[in-house]
Formats: C-alpha cells, structure tokens, sequence
C-alpha cells in the first residue's frame, strides 16, 4: 500500500519519533509504514487520519 505519511508528518514538523509516540507505535514501525514495508492497522491508520486532519484515502492508497 502507497502511503503519504512522510509527506504530511514533514508538512506538520513532525519526526518520526514525535510521531510514533503521539499514535502509541514505534519510531521503527512509523520508518516501515513510510518505506511501504508494513500495512499500517486500522486503529493506527485512524489515529493518522485525526492527527492529520485528511481523509485516509488522501493518506492510503491502496495499489
């Protein structure tokens, strides 16, 4: 799956830690979602979805 998390984390200043802890993941888990090497869970898609304040679809896209 195509994900836009690198480029909205960046836009909003935010690293991967910041970001890991804020959705209760790890830093590496956050690198991997980034590289398209792990599918995110929903949970963790959704709490994206708030932070970012963008429909998931804009976030994820499936291939």
């Amino acid at each position: 799956m195509k994900n836009r998390v690198r480029d909205f984390r960046t836009t909003n200043g935010i690293t991967q830690e910041d970001l890991a802890e804020i959705i209760g993941v790890s830093r590496q888990t956050i690198n991997a979602i980034e590289k398209g090497k792990f599918d995110t869970s929903l949970p963790t898609a959704f709490k994206m979805f708030r932070l970012f304040e963008k429909p998931i679809e804009e976030i994820f896209q499936f291939e």
